[in-house]
């Protein structure tokens, strides 16, 4: 049966998709539907907050990191149960990777068949808007915009104006007026605040919660969402990734897999992540791909813990430790205790917040804070993005986890760059064949078993990463044992 679904998107960025997305979870969630979320390109703050509001973890959905038959795959089996799914987009709705509108939230509603809620800004016009949605309407007529939610309405009269233009014209229903709100969703930089350095995010999403409920026929919405029938699961090849785990519900029965992996690994090797409000950036599909492949997750955090339990890898996400570089400095003893094990051999993968946490020492306006030491490495920041989009890079030298001469795609997004580098050409494995990267062109510091790098990678667009990640760790573990120092 096809799961009900729905895309929430709008004609540019800043219309206020992802807070009435936020409160359209939030609302359905409280009326006891299961509601299924998903984030629209490589996002992790807005995804913190659509998770929270609807209790359940949010997947990316991407086709520019992940194949389409993968985004397909990952879509049927994150919904599988669920009431409702909701998607929300990103930018504009045909905004791409060019004027054909490559990797668009619009390509993602026709490969998922999704229905389109659009998003109008109705700020100081009418009529005009009517002309707007029949633009995008016609733009591409294969993408079904079902209905239109008018945002920041200044009072009856305009909102009366809009929706009888928007109806007339588009043959389509208006099926929410939301007049300009006082409360705001706090931003950094170019999206939302992360919910865990919040303690009020839970009042949040109750705010947005009752302002959808007042202001939008939540079971309109619904019977549009319903109106759907199944994707179609088998339009492109597989994706390595599930067929690799023959217990996915969309993978073969008789492909090789997990029992492989257990076959491999009898005892599972222990890989560490660093998760708090320091380093949160990981997509949920990354943490599974690494269990999967038979790792047991530990989680720790340099913000509360000074000594790092006994693990056989280690994985380092993105985040913010610039906001956090005070505390993350005063923590000598792990930092210590990292640079020990690093020292005798463990395997650490590290993006963005976490090559920064592994360099001398972050340079803000306040000072210089130190950090844990392991790359010759030290990191200024600039009120821009330093690095901002899609990457591509090739893997030019020997490193832990990658063949040489493999592609990956993965994006970039930091207002971090290096001040100072004490490191050589050498030690950096990737060629940036797309984006910004660490230094002159490359990116991926390695170090021992070390690789730190600035692009993110989604596991479901490098399938091969989780198994390379547990091997180092089980090639760690068994030196362990025997006493070894690598």
């Amino acid at each position: 049966m096809a799961t009900p679904r729905i895309m929430i998107a709008a004609c540019r960025g800043g219309s206020g998709k992802t807070f009435l997305s936020i409160g359209i979870l939030a609302a359905w969630r409280a009326q006891g539907k299961r509601v299924i979320p998903f984030k629209k390109g490589p996002d992790y703050i807005d995804a913190g907050w659509l998770t929270l509001a609807a209790g359940r973890p949010c997947h990316n959905l991407d086709t520019f990191l992940i194949p389409p038959q993968g985004v397909i795959d990952s879509f049927l089996l994150h919904s599988r149960g669920g009431d409702i799914a909701v998607i929300e987009g990103n930018r504009g709705l045909y905004d791409g990777l060019d004027h054909l509108g490559s990797t668009s939230s619009a390509e993602i509603a026709k490969l998922l068949d999704t229905p389109v809620i659009l998003v109008i800004n109705s700020t100081k016009t009418t009529r005009t808007m009517a002309a707007v949605v029949l633009g995008c309407m016609h733009l591409d007529p294969e993408v079904s915009i079902k209905g239109v939610i008018l945002n920041r309405v200044a009072g009856a009269r305009h909102e009366t104006i809009q929706r009888k233009s928007i109806e007339y014209y588009c043959g389509i229903p208006v099926v929410g007026a939301v007049p300009k709100l006082t409360q705001r969703f706090p931003e950094r930089h170019m999206g939302l605040v992360p919910t865990m350095e919040h303690s009020w995010a839970k009042d949040s999403v109750e705010d947005a919660s009752r302002a959808v409920s007042r202001h939008i026929d939540l079971t309109a919405l619904e019977a549009i969402a319903t109106d759907v029938r199944a994707p179609e699961e088998k339009r492109f090849p597989k994706t390595p990734v599930f067929d690799t785990f023959p217990d996915s519900p969309v993978c073969p029965e008789d492909t090789p897999g997990r029992e492989a992996a257990a076959g491999l690994f009898p005892q599972k090797p222990k890989i560490g992540v660093i998760r708090d409000s320091a380093f949160q950036f990981y997509y949920p599909e990354n943490l599974d791909a690494l269990s999967r492949a038979g790792a047991e997750m530990v989680f720790f955090s340099p913000l509360s813990q000074v000594g790092i339990p006994g693990i056989d890898a280690l994985y380092i996400g993105g985040g913010f430790p610039e906001t956090h570089a005070a505390a993350l400095s005063k923590n000598v003893a792990f930092m210590e205790a990292l640079r020990s094990l690093v020292e005798a051999g463990l395997p650490v993968y590290a993006e963005c917040g976490g090559l920064m946490y592994l360099g001398q020492s972050l340079v803000l306006k306040e000072g210089r804070y130190p950090m844990a030491g392991v790359l010759p490495v030290t990191f200024g920041f600039s009120k821009r993005p330093q690095g901002h989009g899609y990457t591509i890079v090739e893997v030019i030298a020997e490193n832990p986890f990658y063949p040489l001469g493999q592609e990956i795609r993965g994006h970039e997004f930091h207002y971090s760059s290096v001040l100072e580098w004490g490191g050589k050409d050498t030690d950096l494995v990737f060629s940036m064949k797309r984006g910004t990267g660490f230094l002159n062109g490359k990116d991926g510091v390695c170090y021992k078993n070390v690789l730190a790098t600035y692009t993110h990678i989604h596991a479901l667009g490098a399938p091969s990463w989780a198994m390379a990640m547990v091997e180092r760790a089980m090639d760690f573990a068994s030196a362990k044992s025997q006493g070894d120092r690598f």
